[in-house]
């Protein structure tokens, strides 16, 4: 039986996503490509390890053990990666990070520019996700950090505050339900929405409406939430966008924002990760600025010169503090 680091990615890929070909584009594989290692998997452990069925791909009791273990081997893996970072020198660090659509967009800019400003020599691979798949890749080893919301369960990782996110109505100020100071969303599926193009967000309104028993009726979609807000100011469709970008377009565009009544419209978004102990030492830094535990912390990708703090810190002189 011999699997490499690539099969065990696609296999993890594939179980979290429920599909072979997703699976695949996660990993960065052509579809024929993926097929074949998974069954050149299978045939090498003499045993199935899929299930492919119309509701999708679902791990056998061997794939699910194949979980078990494929996690474990890329949670050492980031241990041994973020380990060895402390003893490289001159060489840059990822932390793989996954958001979903409002985080994105609306909160994680601003915290993220002034750490990355001050660690020029660490990366971000920042994703956009469903809370749900984050939950799944996080656990799975596939991002070492996430963003997600309270509607979905973190199924035993380590949460953290993050920020409140609150979704409100975007409509032209001369529409009637401007004159409205809250508004259930139910009352709301029988007008038109301009809605995200893609997007977590786009999915998690539209499974609302769904949960509902009705569809919602886009008329256009767009790639962004100022795009909503230009639509919804010219009376093409109404939007749902988080509160800040609201606030933000309507000091240039004559729209009026309306407070959602359904308890689904305001999240708590958290930080989630497997344990503290599972964080690199520059993951465990991003964390605590995002959190603002620590918001001015500074972490190196490999170590200078002088002294070591309790945490593998190198301490910088009065001239780097901050």
């Amino acid at each position: 039986m011999r699997f490499d680091l690539t099969d065990l990615r696609l296999f993890l890929a594939v179980v979290e996503t429920g599909s072979i070909t997703r699976g695949a584009e996660q990993a960065h594989l052509s579809l024929p490509a993926a097929s074949e290692r998974l069954r050149e998997m299978e045939r090498s452990g003499g045993v199935r390890l899929l299930d492919r069925g119309r509701r999708g791909t679902v791990p056998t009791a061997a794939g699910e053990a194949l979980v078990h273990h494929a996690r474990l081997v890329f949670r050492q893996l980031s241990q041994m990666q973020g380990e060895l970072s402390e003893y490289a020198k001159g060489i840059r660090t990822t932390v793989r990070l996954l958001a979903n659509t409002a985080a994105m967009a609306e909160y994680l800019p601003a915290r993220l520019a002034p750490w990355l400003a001050l660690h020029p020599r660490i990366d971000v691979d920042l994703k956009e996700r469903q809370s749900s798949d984050i939950v799944k890749a996080v656990s799975g080893g596939l991002a070492e950090i996430g963003i997600i919301s309270d509607a979905v369960d973190p199924a035993g990782l380590t949460l953290q505050p993050f920020t409140v996110d609150r979704l409100v109505l975007v409509t032209s100020r001369d529409d009637d339900l401007a004159k409205e100071k809250s508004l259930s969303f139910l009352n709301l599926l029988d007008r038109d929405f301009a809605g995200l193009a893609e997007g977590a967000l786009h999915d998690y309104v539209e499974g609302q409406a769904n949960r509902s028993g009705k569809r919602l009726k886009v008329r256009v979609r767009v790639r962004t939430f100022e795009g909503i807000c230009r639509m919804a100011a010219h009376r093409v469709g109404i939007g749902i966008v988080p509160e800040p970008a609201a606030r933000r377009c309507r000091r240039s565009m004559p729209i009026a924002l309306v407070r959602l009544a359904d308890s689904w419209a305001t999240r708590r978004l958290s930080l989630c990760f497997r344990s503290e102990t599972d964080l690199t030492p520059v993951a465990a830094a991003l964390a605590a600025h995002l959190t603002g535990r620590e918001p001015h912390r500074s972490v190196s990708a490999a170590p200078q010169p002088g002294r070591r703090g309790r945490d593998g810190e190198t301490s910088r002189g009065p001239a780097a503090r901050r």
